[in-house]
C-alpha cells in the first residue's frame, strides 16, 4: 500500500503542479503551490482507488483526486488562521499566514476552494456532464454549511461551551469536519461511473471516525518533530475528545473496531479493494 500511496501522491502532486502553473505569479499563486505541496494524499488515494473499482480511467480520476486535495488544502489554510485554530506549523513548515500574512492566507484558501470546484467539474474528468455536476454538487455539500464548515463551527463552539461534548456530539462534529470530505473522496468513483456508492459510503463513514480518533491519539502521544504540527492543544484547551472520553486504550479499541467495520463494508469488491483495506489500517497506525 505504501508504494501505491506514493504513486498516487506523485501523480496528484504533478497534476496539481501543472494546473497551478496556469495560475500565474504573485503571493496568492505562490501560497497555493505551497499549501498543496506534500501531505499524505489519503483523500486522493480514496478517489483513485474508488474510481479503479468502478472502471474509471486513472487519467480521468486524477481531476477529482486533485479537487479533493485542493479543497483539503483550503480547509487547512483557513483552519490555521489566528481566528480559527491559530497554528504556526503545518507539515513541518510555517503555516501560510505565518509565511505570508493573514490576508494572503484568506485569499489563498478562497482560491483553492474555487479551484477545487473547477477541477471536480473539469470536462477531462468524469465523462458525462451529469457526473461532473454530481461531483461538484456533492463537493459543495460536503464542504459547506451542512458538512465540513458545520463541523468546524461546532468545534469552535465546543471550546467555550459550558459543558464538554458527549461522545455522540463529538461523532456528529467529526462526521462533518473530517468525515464529509472523506466520504466525497471515497464515493467519487461510483459517482463518475454511475455505480452504487453504498458500500463506499459505509467504508468512508467508519474510516472518517477512525481517522479522527487517530488524530486525537497523536495529539496526546505524538511529538511536533514527527507530526509536523503542534500537539497537546486539545488538553491545553480542555476540549473533550475521543481520548478524554474513552481513554487511550478505549480510543484505540474504538478505532480498531471502526477499521474492521470499514473493511467489512468492502466485501462486495473482493480482493480489488485490498488497497482501501490497507489504507484503513494505515490511518490508525500513522505517526503524522
Amino acid at each position: 500500500m505504501q508504494d501505491r500511496r506514493a504513486e498516487v501522491a506523485a501523480q496528484v502532486g504533478a497534476h496539481l503542479a501543472r494546473v497551478l502553473d496556469g495560475v500565474g505569479d504573485g503571493p496568492v499563486a505562490a501560497a497555493m503551490r505551497y499549501a498543496t505541496d506534500g501531505g499524505k494524499r489519503i483523500r486522493a488515494l480514496l478517489v483513485m482507488e474508488g474510481a479503479a473499482l468502478h472502471g474509471v480511467p486513472a487519467d480521468r480520476a486524477l481531476w477529482p483526486a486533485a479537487a479533493i486535495e485542493a479543497m483539503h488544502a483550503y480547509s487547512l489554510v483557513h483552519d490555521d488562521l489566528p481566528c480559527m485554530d491559530d497554528d504556526s506549523l503545518r507539515r513541518g513548515k510555517p503555516t501560510v499566514h505565518v509565511k505570508w500574512d493573514e490576508a494572503t492566507a484568506v485569499l489563498t484558501g478562497d482560491a483553492l476552494q474555487s479551484l477545487a470546484f473547477e477541477l471536480a467539474a473539469h470536462p477531462e474528468g468524469a465523462e458525462t456532464s451529469q457526473a461532473r455536476a454530481a461531483l461538484a454538487l456533492g463537493l459543495a455539500r460536503a464542504a459547506g454549511a451542512k458538512g465540513m464548515v458545520l463541523g468546524q463551527a461546532r468545534d469552535i463552539a465546543a471550546e467555550s461551551a459550558g459543558a464538554p461534548l458527549t461522545l455522540q456530539e463529538i461523532e456528529q462534529l467529526q462526521a462533518g469536519k473530517t468525515g464529509a470530505l472523506i466520504e466525497w473522496a471515497a464515493t467519487a468513483g461510483p459517482v463518475m461511473a454511475g455505480g452504487d456508492p453504498a458500500p463506499l459510503v459505509a467504508y468512508a463513514r467508519a474510516l472518517g471516525l477512525a481517522f479522527q480518533i487517530a488524530d486525537d491519539i497523536l495529539d496526546v502521544e505524538g511529538d511536533t518533530a514527527t507530526t509536523g504540527k503542534a500537539v497537546g492543544k486539545d488538553a491545553a484547551a480542555n476540549k473533550a475528545t475521543f481520548v478524554s472520553l474513552l481513554g487511550l486504550d478505549g480510543a484505540r479499541a474504538r478505532a480498531d473496531g471502526l477499521v474492521e467495520d470499514a473493511c467489512d463494508a468492502l466485501s462486495v469488491y473482493g480482493e480489488g479493494a485490498d488497497t482501501l483495506r490497507q489504507t484503513a489500517r494505515f490511518v490508525i497506525s500513522r505517526e503524522t
